[in-house]
Protein backbone atom coordinates (compact mmCIF):
# COMPACT_ATOMS: atom_id res chain seq x y z
CA UNK A 1 0.00 0.00 0.00
CA UNK A 2 1.76 3.27 -0.98
CA UNK A 3 1.31 5.79 1.51
CA UNK A 4 0.35 9.40 0.33
CA UNK A 5 2.19 12.49 1.26
CA UNK A 6 0.17 15.27 3.20
CA UNK A 7 -0.24 17.16 0.21
CA UNK A 8 -2.39 14.81 -1.74
CA UNK A 9 -4.40 13.79 1.37
CA UNK A 10 -5.00 16.93 2.16
CA UNK A 11 -6.65 17.45 -1.66
CA UNK A 12 -8.48 14.38 -1.19
CA UNK A 13 -9.85 15.19 2.41
CA UNK A 14 -11.11 18.58 0.89
CA UNK A 15 -12.74 17.02 -2.45
CA UNK A 16 -14.42 14.28 -0.57
CA UNK A 17 -16.05 15.89 2.14
CA UNK A 18 -13.77 14.62 5.28
CA UNK A 19 -11.95 18.06 6.37
CA UNK A 20 -12.12 21.63 4.90
CA UNK A 21 -9.79 24.90 6.16
CA UNK A 22 -12.03 26.82 8.58
CA UNK A 23 -13.64 30.18 7.77
CA UNK A 24 -11.88 29.28 4.02
CA UNK A 25 -14.20 32.05 2.69
CA UNK A 26 -12.29 34.77 4.83
CA UNK A 27 -8.78 33.71 4.10
CA UNK A 28 -8.92 30.89 6.99
CA UNK A 29 -7.39 30.98 10.19
CA UNK A 30 -4.16 29.33 11.33
CA UNK A 31 -4.06 25.47 11.91
CA UNK A 32 -8.36 25.42 12.39
CA UNK A 33 -10.16 22.70 10.78
CA UNK A 34 -13.76 21.98 9.71
CA UNK A 35 -14.68 18.51 9.73
CA UNK A 36 -16.72 17.65 6.48
CA UNK A 37 -19.90 15.08 6.19
CA UNK A 38 -17.74 12.64 6.18
CA UNK A 39 -15.17 13.43 8.00
CA UNK A 40 -17.82 14.49 10.96
CA UNK A 41 -19.05 10.55 10.40
CA UNK A 42 -15.11 9.14 10.44
CA UNK A 43 -14.17 10.90 13.79
CA UNK A 44 -17.63 10.30 15.50
CA UNK A 45 -16.69 6.28 14.72
CA UNK A 46 -13.52 6.61 15.99
CA UNK A 47 -14.72 8.21 19.68
CA UNK A 48 -17.58 5.39 19.15
CA UNK A 49 -15.12 2.91 18.72
CA UNK A 50 -12.68 4.16 21.73
CA UNK A 51 -15.94 4.08 24.06
CA UNK A 52 -17.38 0.63 23.18
CA UNK A 53 -13.66 -0.23 24.01
CA UNK A 54 -12.80 1.61 27.15
CA UNK A 55 -16.59 1.65 28.77
CA UNK A 56 -18.68 -1.04 27.05
CA UNK A 57 -17.11 -3.74 26.79
CA UNK A 58 -15.25 -3.13 30.39
CA UNK A 59 -16.85 -3.49 33.57
CA UNK A 60 -14.26 -1.58 35.75
CA UNK A 61 -14.76 2.08 33.53
CA UNK A 62 -17.69 4.47 33.84
CA UNK A 63 -17.93 7.98 31.49
CA UNK A 64 -18.13 11.51 32.75
CA UNK A 65 -18.24 14.74 30.42
CA UNK A 66 -16.70 17.67 32.73
CA UNK A 67 -17.06 21.82 31.79
CA UNK A 68 -14.50 23.25 29.67
CA UNK A 69 -14.63 26.14 31.89
CA UNK A 70 -13.04 25.29 35.46
CA UNK A 71 -12.05 27.18 38.32
CA UNK A 72 -8.78 28.59 37.70
CA UNK A 73 -7.36 26.93 41.04
CA UNK A 74 -8.09 23.54 39.08
CA UNK A 75 -4.68 24.83 36.57
CA UNK A 76 -2.86 26.07 39.95
CA UNK A 77 -3.16 22.69 41.67
CA UNK A 78 -2.04 20.58 38.16
CA UNK A 79 0.59 22.49 37.58
CA UNK A 80 -0.16 23.91 34.41
CA UNK A 81 -0.65 27.70 35.36
CA UNK A 82 3.03 27.44 36.65
CA UNK A 83 4.55 24.81 34.33
CA UNK A 84 2.78 24.58 31.07
CA UNK A 85 4.89 26.26 28.62
CA UNK A 86 7.30 25.98 25.62
CA UNK A 87 10.15 28.10 24.88
CA UNK A 88 9.32 31.15 21.96
CA UNK A 89 11.46 32.98 19.58
CA UNK A 90 10.59 35.35 17.32
CA UNK A 91 11.64 37.22 13.81
CA UNK A 92 11.77 40.29 13.98
CA UNK A 93 11.98 41.26 10.16
CA UNK A 94 8.91 39.01 9.26
CA UNK A 95 7.53 38.55 13.00
CA UNK A 96 6.72 35.77 12.63
CA UNK A 97 7.15 32.99 16.26
CA UNK A 98 8.29 29.92 16.24
CA UNK A 99 9.41 26.87 18.73
CA UNK A 100 13.19 27.08 18.87
CA UNK A 101 13.67 23.01 19.28
CA UNK A 102 11.36 22.69 16.08
CA UNK A 103 13.66 24.73 13.95
CA UNK A 104 16.90 23.48 12.36
CA UNK A 105 18.78 26.58 13.53
CA UNK A 106 17.25 27.96 16.41
CA UNK A 107 19.12 31.05 16.20
CA UNK A 108 17.81 32.18 12.58
CA UNK A 109 14.39 32.99 11.10
CA UNK A 110 13.52 29.63 8.73
CA UNK A 111 11.88 31.93 6.39
CA UNK A 112 14.32 34.76 5.64
CA UNK A 113 17.65 33.80 8.03
CA UNK A 114 16.99 37.28 10.29
CA UNK A 115 18.52 36.23 13.20
CA UNK A 116 15.80 35.57 15.97
CA UNK A 117 15.39 36.71 19.56
CA UNK A 118 16.40 34.80 22.39
CA UNK A 119 13.75 32.48 23.71
CA UNK A 120 11.36 33.05 26.19
CA UNK A 121 8.68 31.34 27.72
CA UNK A 122 5.14 31.06 26.69
CA UNK A 123 1.87 29.68 28.56
CA UNK A 124 -0.05 27.31 26.03
CA UNK A 125 -3.30 28.02 27.57
CA UNK A 126 -6.01 30.27 26.35
CA UNK A 127 -7.49 33.11 28.60
CA UNK A 128 -10.86 33.98 28.52
CA UNK A 129 -13.20 36.03 30.89
CA UNK A 130 -16.29 34.98 32.58
CA UNK A 131 -19.08 37.85 33.32
CA UNK A 132 -18.96 41.53 31.94
CA UNK A 133 -15.66 42.67 33.24
CA UNK A 134 -12.36 41.93 31.81
CA UNK A 135 -10.30 41.99 34.65
CA UNK A 136 -7.70 39.28 36.77
CA UNK A 137 -10.56 38.49 39.26
CA UNK A 138 -12.87 37.32 36.38
CA UNK A 139 -9.60 35.28 34.18
CA UNK A 140 -10.63 31.76 33.35
CA UNK A 141 -8.18 29.21 31.67
CA UNK A 142 -10.19 26.88 28.70
CA UNK A 143 -8.75 23.47 29.66
CA UNK A 144 -5.74 22.68 28.09
CA UNK A 145 -6.78 18.53 28.74
CA UNK A 146 -9.89 16.68 30.06
CA UNK A 147 -7.86 14.93 32.58
CA UNK A 148 -8.17 17.57 35.26
CA UNK A 149 -11.90 17.03 35.16
CA UNK A 150 -11.96 13.54 36.06
CA UNK A 151 -9.84 14.25 38.89
CA UNK A 152 -11.50 17.02 40.53
CA UNK A 153 -15.14 14.48 40.13
CA UNK A 154 -13.38 11.84 41.49
CA UNK A 155 -14.98 11.50 44.96
CA UNK A 156 -18.18 12.72 43.42
CA UNK A 157 -17.80 9.70 41.37
CA UNK A 158 -16.95 7.22 43.74
CA UNK A 159 -19.71 8.28 45.93
CA UNK A 160 -22.23 7.79 42.95
CA UNK A 161 -21.24 4.60 41.76
CA UNK A 162 -19.30 3.09 44.68
CA UNK A 163 -16.84 1.63 42.73
CA UNK A 164 -13.78 -0.12 44.31
CA UNK A 165 -10.25 0.21 43.03
CA UNK A 166 -9.23 -0.65 40.39
CA UNK A 167 -11.96 1.36 38.54
CA UNK A 168 -11.67 4.07 35.76
CA UNK A 169 -13.14 7.41 34.42
CA UNK A 170 -13.00 8.23 30.74
CA UNK A 171 -14.14 11.36 29.18
CA UNK A 172 -13.61 12.62 25.76
CA UNK A 173 -14.25 16.49 24.89
CA UNK A 174 -12.42 19.47 23.43
CA UNK A 175 -9.61 20.55 24.89
CA UNK A 176 -7.48 23.98 23.59
CA UNK A 177 -3.75 24.29 23.38
CA UNK A 178 -2.32 28.04 22.21
CA UNK A 179 0.39 26.17 19.75
CA UNK A 180 3.13 27.99 18.82
CA UNK A 181 4.00 26.12 15.88
CA UNK A 182 0.81 23.55 15.10
CA UNK A 183 0.69 22.28 11.64
CA UNK A 184 1.04 18.76 9.58
CA UNK A 185 -2.77 19.36 9.04
CA UNK A 186 -5.04 18.27 12.13
CA UNK A 187 -1.77 16.38 13.56
CA UNK A 188 -1.28 19.36 15.97
CA UNK A 189 -3.95 21.91 16.29
CA UNK A 190 -4.78 24.26 18.77
CA UNK A 191 -8.61 23.33 19.17
CA UNK A 192 -8.86 19.41 19.57
CA UNK A 193 -11.02 16.50 20.82
CA UNK A 194 -9.22 14.35 23.06
CA UNK A 195 -10.14 10.97 24.51
CA UNK A 196 -8.67 9.90 28.05
CA UNK A 197 -9.16 7.86 30.55
CA UNK A 198 -7.49 7.96 34.12
CA UNK A 199 -7.43 4.40 36.00
CA UNK A 200 -7.33 4.50 39.84
CA UNK A 201 -5.15 1.74 41.35
CA UNK A 202 -3.79 1.07 44.23
CA UNK A 203 0.06 1.85 44.86
CA UNK A 204 2.26 -1.05 44.68
CA UNK A 205 0.16 -2.04 41.67
CA UNK A 206 0.61 0.78 39.18
CA UNK A 207 3.58 -0.84 37.30
CA UNK A 208 1.29 -3.75 36.22
CA UNK A 209 -1.69 -1.79 35.24
CA UNK A 210 0.61 0.10 32.99
CA UNK A 211 1.98 -2.65 31.19
CA UNK A 212 -1.73 -3.68 30.75
CA UNK A 213 -3.28 -0.09 29.71
CA UNK A 214 -0.06 0.04 26.99
CA UNK A 215 -0.75 -3.14 25.88
CA UNK A 216 -4.22 -2.70 25.19
CA UNK A 217 -3.81 0.51 24.10
CA UNK A 218 -1.46 -0.87 21.28
CA UNK A 219 -4.05 -3.17 20.49
CA UNK A 220 -6.93 -0.98 19.82
CA UNK A 221 -5.14 0.79 16.91
CA UNK A 222 -4.15 -2.98 15.18
CA UNK A 223 -7.55 -4.18 15.64
CA UNK A 224 -9.23 -1.25 13.58
CA UNK A 225 -6.56 -1.82 10.94
CA UNK A 226 -3.58 0.33 11.52
CA UNK A 227 -1.10 -2.26 10.06
CA UNK A 228 1.48 -3.20 12.56
CA UNK A 229 4.67 -2.21 11.11
CA UNK A 230 3.79 1.70 11.02
CA UNK A 231 3.17 1.28 14.57
CA UNK A 232 5.59 1.43 17.90
CA UNK A 233 5.92 1.70 21.44
CA UNK A 234 8.59 4.12 22.47
CA UNK A 235 9.03 5.02 26.33
CA UNK A 236 10.27 7.96 27.15
CA UNK A 237 13.34 9.22 28.94
CA UNK A 238 13.66 10.56 32.17
CA UNK A 239 14.55 13.68 31.32
CA UNK A 240 11.71 13.86 28.84
CA UNK A 241 8.65 12.96 31.45
CA UNK A 242 6.14 15.18 32.28
CA UNK A 243 6.06 16.93 35.84
CA UNK A 244 3.54 14.08 37.25
CA UNK A 245 4.85 11.14 35.38
CA UNK A 246 6.72 8.32 37.08
CA UNK A 247 6.92 6.98 33.56
CA UNK A 248 5.19 7.33 30.01
CA UNK A 249 5.10 5.06 26.92
CA UNK A 250 4.11 6.64 23.44
CA UNK A 251 2.12 4.92 20.38
CA UNK A 252 3.47 6.02 17.69
CA UNK A 253 2.70 6.01 13.89
CA UNK A 254 5.34 6.15 11.07
CA UNK A 255 3.76 9.52 9.40
CA UNK A 256 5.18 10.98 5.99
CA UNK A 257 6.87 13.51 8.07
CA UNK A 258 8.28 10.42 10.65
CA UNK A 259 7.37 8.62 13.40
CA UNK A 260 4.84 10.93 15.52
CA UNK A 261 2.70 10.20 19.20
CA UNK A 262 -0.79 8.97 18.73
CA UNK A 263 -0.94 8.59 22.65
CA UNK A 264 0.47 8.55 25.89
CA UNK A 265 0.29 5.91 28.33
CA UNK A 266 1.32 7.81 31.70
CA UNK A 267 1.69 6.89 35.50
CA UNK A 268 0.79 9.76 37.28
CA UNK A 269 1.79 8.70 40.47
CA UNK A 270 -0.48 10.23 43.05
CA UNK A 271 0.42 13.96 41.92
CA UNK A 272 -3.08 14.94 40.81
CA UNK A 273 -5.40 13.66 43.79
CA UNK A 274 -2.92 14.92 45.96
CA UNK A 275 -2.53 18.45 44.82
CA UNK A 276 -6.44 19.09 44.44
CA UNK A 277 -6.17 18.17 48.51
CA UNK A 278 -3.38 20.49 48.91
CA UNK A 279 -5.13 23.15 46.79
CA UNK A 280 -8.74 22.73 47.47
CA UNK A 281 -8.53 21.74 51.16
CA UNK A 282 -11.03 18.83 50.33
CA UNK A 283 -10.10 15.12 51.04
CA UNK A 284 -9.47 12.87 48.06
CA UNK A 285 -7.88 10.17 49.16
CA UNK A 286 -9.29 6.37 48.91
CA UNK A 287 -10.53 4.22 51.82
CA UNK A 288 -9.73 0.67 51.44
CA UNK A 289 -12.03 -1.06 53.82
CA UNK A 290 -10.19 -4.26 53.23
CA UNK A 291 -6.75 -2.71 54.51
CA UNK A 292 -8.99 -0.43 56.84
CA UNK A 293 -6.90 2.79 55.50
CA UNK A 294 -6.92 6.47 53.68
CA UNK A 295 -4.48 7.05 50.63
CA UNK A 296 -3.94 8.74 47.14
CA UNK A 297 -4.55 6.16 44.79
CA UNK A 298 -1.98 6.01 41.88
CA UNK A 299 -3.16 6.94 38.43
CA UNK A 300 -2.42 5.44 34.57
CA UNK A 301 -3.54 7.32 31.97
CA UNK A 302 -4.35 6.31 28.76
CA UNK A 303 -4.53 10.05 26.29
CA UNK A 304 -5.20 9.74 22.71
CA UNK A 305 -6.42 12.86 20.68
CA UNK A 306 -9.70 12.00 18.29
CA UNK A 307 -8.35 14.38 15.24
CA UNK A 308 -5.23 12.49 15.23
CA UNK A 309 -6.16 8.86 15.32
CA UNK A 310 -9.11 10.05 12.55
CA UNK A 311 -5.95 11.24 10.96
CA UNK A 312 -3.77 8.04 11.24
CA UNK A 313 -6.97 6.06 10.26
CA UNK A 314 -6.64 7.98 6.87
CA UNK A 315 -3.29 7.93 6.19
CA UNK A 316 -2.84 3.91 6.68
CA UNK A 317 -6.42 3.00 4.99
CA UNK A 318 -4.51 4.83 1.78
CA UNK A 319 -3.85 2.98 -0.96
CA UNK A 320 -3.21 3.16 -5.00
CA UNK A 321 -3.54 0.64 -7.46
CA UNK A 322 -4.18 -0.10 -11.27
CA UNK A 323 -7.57 -1.19 -11.91
CA UNK A 324 -9.72 -1.57 -15.10
CA UNK A 325 -11.86 0.83 -16.64
CA UNK A 326 -14.19 -1.69 -18.04
CA UNK A 327 -13.26 -0.86 -21.80
CA UNK A 328 -9.81 -2.72 -21.88
CA UNK A 329 -7.76 -0.14 -20.08
CA UNK A 330 -6.53 0.54 -16.98
CA UNK A 331 -6.54 3.74 -14.49
CA UNK A 332 -4.96 4.49 -11.09
CA UNK A 333 -8.07 3.33 -8.55
CA UNK A 334 -7.35 5.16 -5.22
CA UNK A 335 -8.80 3.40 -2.08
CA UNK A 336 -9.28 4.50 1.27
CA UNK A 337 -9.45 0.78 2.96
CA UNK A 338 -10.91 1.56 6.72
CA UNK A 339 -11.87 -1.10 8.64
CA UNK A 340 -15.45 -1.78 8.18
CA UNK A 341 -16.22 -0.61 11.79
CA UNK A 342 -15.12 2.73 11.59
CA UNK A 343 -15.90 3.64 7.43
CA UNK A 344 -18.17 6.72 6.87
CA UNK A 345 -20.23 4.18 5.10
CA UNK A 346 -20.48 0.76 4.81
CA UNK A 347 -22.89 0.42 2.50
CA UNK A 348 -23.45 2.42 -1.07
CA UNK A 349 -26.74 1.43 -2.74
CA UNK A 350 -26.36 2.60 -6.47
CA UNK A 351 -28.71 2.02 -8.97
CA UNK A 352 -27.18 1.10 -12.72
CA UNK A 353 -28.63 4.20 -13.74
CA UNK A 354 -30.38 7.00 -13.22
CA UNK A 355 -33.91 5.27 -14.68
CA UNK A 356 -37.52 5.68 -13.71
CA UNK A 357 -37.41 1.87 -13.97
CA UNK A 358 -34.76 1.54 -11.44
CA UNK A 359 -35.38 4.17 -9.10
CA UNK A 360 -38.20 3.00 -6.94
CA UNK A 361 -36.71 0.08 -6.38
CA UNK A 362 -33.19 1.40 -5.69
CA UNK A 363 -35.01 3.78 -2.85
CA UNK A 364 -36.78 0.90 -1.69
CA UNK A 365 -33.29 -1.31 -0.73
CA UNK A 366 -31.64 1.90 0.43
CA UNK A 367 -34.30 2.43 2.88
CA UNK A 368 -34.22 -1.45 3.92
CA UNK A 369 -30.02 -0.91 4.18
CA UNK A 370 -29.93 1.98 5.92
CA UNK A 371 -31.87 0.99 9.21
CA UNK A 372 -29.12 -1.42 10.13
CA UNK A 373 -26.06 0.13 8.34
CA UNK A 374 -24.28 3.22 8.15
CA UNK A 375 -25.57 3.72 4.37
CA UNK A 376 -25.29 6.27 1.47
CA UNK A 377 -27.34 6.49 -2.33
CA UNK A 378 -25.29 7.38 -4.87
CA UNK A 379 -26.80 7.67 -8.30
CA UNK A 380 -25.15 10.35 -9.76
CA UNK A 381 -22.83 9.79 -12.95
CA UNK A 382 -21.81 6.37 -14.72
CA UNK A 383 -21.75 3.62 -12.25
CA UNK A 384 -18.38 2.94 -12.92
CA UNK A 385 -17.25 6.70 -11.57
CA UNK A 386 -19.87 5.95 -8.50
CA UNK A 387 -17.88 2.58 -7.60
CA UNK A 388 -14.19 4.70 -7.66
CA UNK A 389 -15.89 7.33 -5.55
CA UNK A 390 -17.41 5.02 -2.82
CA UNK A 391 -13.70 3.65 -3.51
CA UNK A 392 -12.25 6.98 -2.44
CA UNK A 393 -13.97 7.49 0.56
CA UNK A 394 -13.42 3.81 1.64
CA UNK A 395 -17.15 2.10 1.49
CA UNK A 396 -16.45 -1.07 2.30
CA UNK A 397 -19.71 -2.76 -0.01
CA UNK A 398 -21.61 -1.44 -3.09
CA UNK A 399 -24.94 -3.04 -3.88
CA UNK A 400 -26.25 -2.43 -7.55
CA UNK A 401 -29.92 -2.13 -8.73
CA UNK A 402 -30.37 -3.22 -12.32
CA UNK A 403 -32.91 -4.04 -14.60
CA UNK A 404 -32.20 -7.93 -14.16
CA UNK A 405 -33.29 -6.96 -10.62
CA UNK A 406 -36.97 -5.51 -11.31
CA UNK A 407 -37.58 -7.77 -14.85
CA UNK A 408 -35.96 -10.80 -13.64
CA UNK A 409 -34.80 -11.99 -10.15
CA UNK A 410 -35.32 -9.50 -7.64
CA UNK A 411 -31.77 -9.66 -6.65
CA UNK A 412 -29.10 -7.24 -6.41
CA UNK A 413 -24.70 -7.41 -6.77
CA UNK A 414 -22.37 -7.03 -4.25
CA UNK A 415 -19.26 -5.28 -5.08
CA UNK A 416 -16.30 -5.72 -2.37
CA UNK A 417 -13.84 -2.79 -2.39
CA UNK A 418 -10.66 -4.34 -1.73
CA UNK A 419 -11.79 -7.51 -3.67
CA UNK A 420 -13.41 -5.62 -6.20
CA UNK A 421 -15.36 -8.86 -6.56
CA UNK A 422 -19.31 -9.04 -6.89
CA UNK A 423 -21.49 -11.63 -6.24
CA UNK A 424 -25.70 -12.09 -6.55
CA UNK A 425 -27.91 -12.33 -3.93
CA UNK A 426 -31.47 -11.74 -3.43
CA UNK A 427 -33.03 -8.56 -1.97
CA UNK A 428 -34.63 -10.78 0.46
CA UNK A 429 -31.04 -12.26 1.83
CA UNK A 430 -29.54 -8.97 1.51
CA UNK A 431 -29.04 -7.94 5.18
CA UNK A 432 -27.73 -11.38 5.84
CA UNK A 433 -25.39 -11.20 3.36
CA UNK A 434 -24.25 -8.00 3.80
CA UNK A 435 -23.75 -8.73 7.92
CA UNK A 436 -21.43 -11.86 6.25
CA UNK A 437 -19.47 -9.73 4.31
CA UNK A 438 -18.50 -6.79 6.36
CA UNK A 439 -17.44 -9.96 9.33
CA UNK A 440 -15.24 -11.28 6.92
CA UNK A 441 -13.73 -7.66 6.54
CA UNK A 442 -12.81 -7.40 10.04
CA UNK A 443 -16.09 -5.71 11.36
CA UNK A 444 -17.22 -6.69 14.82
CA UNK A 445 -20.56 -4.61 15.47
CA UNK A 446 -22.61 -6.29 12.93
Amino acid sequence: MAQPDLSKLVSLAKRRGFVFPSSEIYGGIGSSWDYGPLGVELKRNVKEAWWRAMVYERDDVVGLDSAIIQNPQVWVASGHAENFTDPLVECPECRKRFRPDHLDDPTKCPDDSTTLSAPRMFNLMFKTFVGPVEDSANQVWLRPETAQGIFINFDNVLTAMRHKLPFGIAQIGKSFRNEITPGNFIFRTREFEQMEMEFFVKPGEDDYWHRHWIEQRFNWYRDLGIREENLRLRDHDPDELAHYAKATADVEYNFPWGWGELEGIANRTDFDLSQHEAVSGKTMKYFDQEANEHYFPYVIEPAAGADRAALTFMFDAYDEEMAPTGDGKEEVRTVLRFHPDIAPAQVAVLPLSRNAKLTPTARDVHAQVRHVFRSQYDDAQSIGRRYRRQDEIGTPLCVTVDFQTVEEDQAVTIRNRDSMQQHRVPIADLADALRSALRDMGSTRV
